[in-house]
């Protein structure tokens, strides 16, 4: 969620989407079964274990029953064996991103970058971070190998980024804009730019297959699903709480639900992707917004910016089994996992830090100081053959 442009055009947009908002919420149809903390949310369906067809040129899923698996720890591609492990952090109110040694939790440096950075996003080779500058309209890219900066790319409205599963394609979350410009994953060129009726498109995930995505409208409260070949919107859905604030999105290790968080919600909606019906509600705890699938595959964590807390999500069992408290309290936002999987970075968006948690127990590890606004904290390297951007959404 933006704190500054979104802010001062939040009350048009409101009074534009009033009838629609009314319409939406004043049905009773939800599904409502997981509201409860705990409950079980509906069945994961039994996985294909066919090959899977593929968009074209998308590498093959090795394992159809988890996608993630080539995410395990120490599964480093050769592209990222070398490069030194580090945490970066975009400061959208202090226009730098912080970096920090993870090994000594201490920060080493930081980069001057455009205005208000949103997200750092690893590209789809894996070879570059891209700084989302986007009040300053351009992406700066990092070299990962050395901590450098270059020379920053004219780029409109890039709230967010994410890369189709070919690797042909970034595609900019031009939230302001109403886009989802597809742009060439190297020059950045436009190749297509998709105008949206939602507003505030901000994350997304692909299916199994790469045949489609699921796009989340956080000023609207709206999800969309999106053709990857053919770059357009096949549906779109209101969500059925009033004031729903959808966040971020990640599909589960089998392919088949989406979930998707919702700060106003609090909590995260579990989608079927491929039928695109009305999802369920469960409930996590208050300003649920980013969601990150452990190293084994096994559960998520579910950052609960709003009280503090992190939820776990256990896959298998279909339900929510632990929460962690941050002693003291805190922001939590959007980061990631590290290479080995012990520890989960997210940065604090109100209280300019960056969390590091122990996976295993929820224990805090460290607190460190950063600018004012941290926000898409990337934990780099990560495992994963390549990735399809946010902060690190790996395959």
């Amino acid at each position: 969620m933006r704190t500054t442009k979104a802010a001062r055009r939040l009350a048009a947009v409101a009074a534009l989407t009033a009838l629609a908002l009314v319409s939406a919420c004043s049905g009773q149809g939800a599904h409502r079964a997981n509201e409860a903390v705990g409950s079980s949310p509906p069945a994961q369906p039994q996985v294909d274990q066919a090959r899977v067809n593929v968009l074209p040129g998308m590498p093959p899923v090795e394992d159809p029953a988890d996608i993630y698996a080539a995410d395990r720890p120490g599964m480093l591609s050769p592209v990222v064996k070398d490069f030194p492990s580090r945490v970066y952090v975009p400061n959208t109110n202090s226009d730098t991103v912080t970096v920090i040694d993870p090994g000594t939790y201490k920060v080493i440096d930081t980069i001057p970058v455009g205005r208000q950075p949103q997200h750092v996003v690893p590209s789809w080779d894996l070879k570059t971070l891209w700084v989302n500058n986007d009040l300053g309209n351009s992406l700066t890219p990092i070299d990962p190998r050395t901590g450098k900066a270059g020379k920053p790319v004219a780029v409109h409205d890039p709230y967010n980024l994410y890369f189709t599963p070919d690797g042909k394609y970034a595609i900019v979350m031009a939230s302001m804009d109403r886009q989802l410009v597809f742009r060439d994953a190297h020059t950045m060129k436009t190749v297509k730019a998709v105008p949206v009726s939602c507003y505030g498109v901000n994350h997304a995930d692909f299916s199994r297959d790469g045949r489609y995505f699921i796009v989340s409208c956080e000023f609207s409260g709206e999800i969309l699903k999106v053709d990857t070949a053919r770059m357009k919107v096949v549906g779109q859905q209101k969500l059925s709480v009033h004031g729903s604030m959808p966040q971020d999105v990640k599909v589960s290790p089998d392919g088949k639900r989406f979930y998707i968080a919702d700060m106003k919600a609090g909590g995260v909606w579990i989608l079927d992707g491929d039928k695109f019906t009305k999802p369920s509600l469960l409930y996590t705890g208050k300003g649920a917004h980013g969601l990150y699938v452990s190293r084994d595959s096994r559960e998520m964590y579910i950052s609960n910016r709003g009280e503090g807390t992190i939820s776990v999500f256990d896959f298998a069992r279909n339900k929510l089994t632990k929460k962690w408290e941050l002693p003291g309290g805190g922001s939590p936002d959007m980061g990631g996992v590290s290479a080995d999987g012990k520890v989960l970075w997210l940065s604090g968006r109100y209280n300019a830090e960056v969390y590091a948690i122990d996976t295993r127990t929820g224990k805090e590890l460290a607190r460190i100081p950063v600018g004012s606004g941290p926000h898409g904290l990337a934990v780099y390297p990560q495992p994963g053959r390549y990735s399809l951007g946010h902060t690190g959404v790996f395959r």
